[in-house]
């Protein structure tokens, strides 16, 4: 597949010259998936087995976590909130699934994930590229919000971003629209004026339910079958791509 391919009317560069403001998904996006998701979900699943070889090994799999090293495309951590891929867990542990265990599991994937926090193409040079373009910048995720301002405090992309929610910031969980709507309130813009960019089925789903543009990156760990599945306004090979397709590089 070309690096970067037009799939729909609404990628036309009359289309593209609307665009005020970009919203970024995180995960699969500015965040390495595998490389930093990997390890650290086998760190803490280790540490709630409690050295209980086969129970660890029901946690992996119900995980899709591959050998510590990779996941599986169905994996529910790819794009689903903590409150569904952990309540598995919670019931292999035989613990509740409540807001104690999801929180506590939060808590535990924060750290790990932010020691183990692996960038995709050096985010802070794109970012701070398309900022300096007069592009207002936002990061809608799946992941909690603590969570993702630690990774982008630890990226330096903090100070570039004027927006950041999770799933548990009052907005709801992808594809879920009010996360979009909610960042077009703040910017004071129409939906319309939105660019998403993500890696997954569930972004250009979440751009299409909110009004806003929408851009498939290549660089997640199932966004390649993705993009044989939907129609986004484009199709790119990763962010770095994203200038050139917004015609400021």
């Amino acid at each position: 597949m070309p690096a970067t391919q037009r799939s729909s009317k609404r990628g036309s560069a009359g289309e593209r010259s609307s665009i005020r403001a970009i919203l970024f998904d995180k995960d699969g996006t500015l965040v390495d998936f595998d490389r930093t998701w990997a390890p650290a979900v086998a760190a803490v699943l280790g540490r709630l087995a409690g050295g209980d070889e086969a129970l660890y090994h029901a946690l992996a799999a119900a995980s899709g976590l591959v050998d510590g090293a990779r996941f599986l495309p169905a994996s529910p951590l790819i794009g689903e909130p903590t409150t569904v891929f952990a309540a598995p867990w919670a019931k292999l542990l035989g613990r509740f699934a409540d807001e104690t265990f999801f929180a506590e599991v939060d808590r535990s994937l924060r750290e790990a994930t932010t020691r183990h926090l692996a960038a995709i193409d050096h985010p802070g040079q794109v970012l701070g590229a398309l900022a300096q373009h007069g592009f207002r910048l936002g990061l809608i995720t799946n992941d909690a919000e603590a969570t993702a301002r630690a990774h982008m405090h630890k990226l330096g992309l903090d100070h570039l971003l004027e927006f950041v929610a999770g799933y548990d910031s009052g907005f709801g969980a992808k594809p879920e629209p009010r996360p979009v709507l909610a960042f077009a309130a703040a910017m004071g813009i129409a939906a319309g004026e939105i660019l998403l960019v993500g890696d997954t089925a569930l972004d250009v789903e979440t751009a299409r339910a909110a009004g806003a543009h929408a851009v498939l990156v290549l660089s997640g760990p199932k966004s390649a079958g993705d993009a044989r599945l939907i129609e986004p306004d484009a199709v790119i090979a990763s962010i770095a791509a994203l200038p050139a397709w917004l015609g400021v590089a």
